[in-house]
């Protein structure tokens, strides 16, 4: 190995080891660990001054493809993934704007209330309520809400909600898992590889559906007991009106109706041309537009750290692809595999789900992608097929653990306020087995559909 191999790698373990022990914050090491990159690397060992543009990316934003592109052929996964940062950005900016609005509280109590606040049925409409806003809304604010939202109606209707929590939690990762903008991994591999909403959803959605269905069952055998423990006189209890959720009906139109556009604008960008980076845009502008005043609120509610850890993540990832690093772990996986290309799919799957479990996915799944193009170019393997295996993993295998999702340590930390504590061995005893089941079918699916 080079030099600048030696330190590349260097690098990104240094990276890794940091973000996992969450001494600093993530964004800070992400970002220091990138400008060395750029500095050691690029500068002082390569002397390519072509490196760094080329990892920077910036050229991307005067390119008439970058936000309108009707082949869809997708940005260059080299260096900083701009489409991914823009879109994150723009939904950021949606969501607060509906969270302000009482759109998620509202939606929690009216379906208690169409379920007339039984508690085994409030249970599973929950569990489908967060994949399904998961396929849309960042999973952690999908937790954000509906834990609290579990929390209250726990409390008003005598059941305990951690169980539901434990179920919603997996619920939201494996409905992120079915679309392009469902989770952050998804949104890196659809931006990188140029896969459109439909793609994703008529592949790994075909697979989150029929999981979701067994997640259920699973969580309704394991908690039933749990839920049937319910007080069943409740005596004279009062019901919080849906309707009181809503503090400004203007807002809550305007949001809910963002929301939809966004939605419409998303499952058709294959077809209109429009680029997520377009997308995001778009959505965030008209957001702030129609915010008025609150619009620099919305601004500052923005989760900035998040994206500059994933600007300072596409450079030290960027780093490893530039110095040939990525293309030695792609042709050792090739000779582990033996060429075998469904040994291949297992192996990028479970490699995926096991480290999600235990490190941050968005990185991981950023460093897989062009290992999976590099092991389609040499060894003839469907690149599709190696990224929906990649996607799952990454999304569901970050479930197994109370640290291995970012809506993982918000539905803990919002149960924990409340004085019900999650801890290790409750979390992993239920989510754990679920991770693997829904790995395992995951893996059975794609070799019955695609081999």
């Amino acid at each position: 190995m080079t030099a600048a191999q030696i330190l590349a790698v260097i690098l990104f373990a240094a990276m890794f080891l940091l973000i996992v022990s969450e001494k600093i914050e993530r964004h800070v090491v992400s970002l220091v660990c990138g400008l060395l990159m750029l500095v050691l690397v690029f500068g002082v060992c390569m002397k390519s001054p072509a490196a760094i543009w080329n990892t920077l990316s910036l050229q991307n934003f005067f390119s008439v493809s970058f936000w309108y592109e009707a082949g869809e052929a997708g940005e260059s996964s080299s260096g900083i993934n701009w489409s991914t940062i823009l879109f994150i950005a723009g939904m950021m900016l949606m969501v607060e704007g509906m969270g302000k609005a009482g759109f998620f509280r509202w939606l929690c109590l009216e379906l208690a209330r169409l379920v007339k606040y039984r508690t085994v049925p409030l249970f599973i409409v929950f569990m489908v309520m967060s994949s399904i806003l998961a396929m849309f809304i960042d999973s952690i604010t999908v937790i954000l809400f509906l834990a609290a939202a579990t929390v209250e109606l726990g409390r008003l209707l005598k059941f305990n909600p951690v169980p539901m929590i434990i179920a919603e939690i997996f619920c939201a990762n494996l409905g992120g898992s079915a679309t392009m903008c469902g989770d952050p991994p998804n949104i890196i591999i659809g931006t990188s590889l140029g896969y459109s909403f439909a793609d994703f959803i008529t592949n790994t959605g075909v697979i989150a559906g029929f999981s979701l269905i067994l997640v259920i069952l699973y969580f309704f055998f394991c908690f039933r007991r749990e839920l049937e423990k319910s007080v069943a006189e409740r005596g004279e209890v009062s019901y919080p009106n849906p309707k009181d959720a809503i503090e400004n009906r203007k807002d809550f139109a305007v949001s809910s109706a963002i929301f939809a556009a966004a939605v419409v604008l998303l499952v058709t960008h294959a077809q209109t041309g429009l680029t997520v980076a377009a997308i995001g845009v778009f959505i965030g502008a008209v957001t702030l537009v129609t915010a008025g005043k609150d619009a620099l609120w919305l601004l500052k509610k923005v989760d900035y750290k998040t994206l500059l850890f994933f600007i300072g993540l596409f450079v030290v990832v960027g780093g490893l692809e530039q110095t040939g690093i990525l293309e030695l772990i792609a042709g050792f996986i090739a000779r582990v595999s033996g060429d075998n290309a469904m040994i291949m799919v297992a192996i990028v799957l479970w490699i995926s789900a096991v480290a999600s479990a235990f490190v941050d996915n968005i990185p991981f799944a950023a460093t897989m992608i062009p290992v999976i193009q590099s092991l389609s170019a040499a060894q003839g393997v469907n690149l599709s097929v190696l990224a929906w295996a990649l996607s799952m993993g990454t999304d569901i295998g970050g479930s197994a653990t109370p640290i291995g999702a970012s809506a993982n340590v918000v539905g803990i930390s919002v149960a924990a306020k409340e004085g019900h504590v999650i801890g290790w061995g409750k979390y992993c005893r239920y989510a754990a087995p679920a991770t693997v089941l829904v790995v395992l079918f995951s893996m059975i699916a794609i070799y019955v559909r695609y081999f």
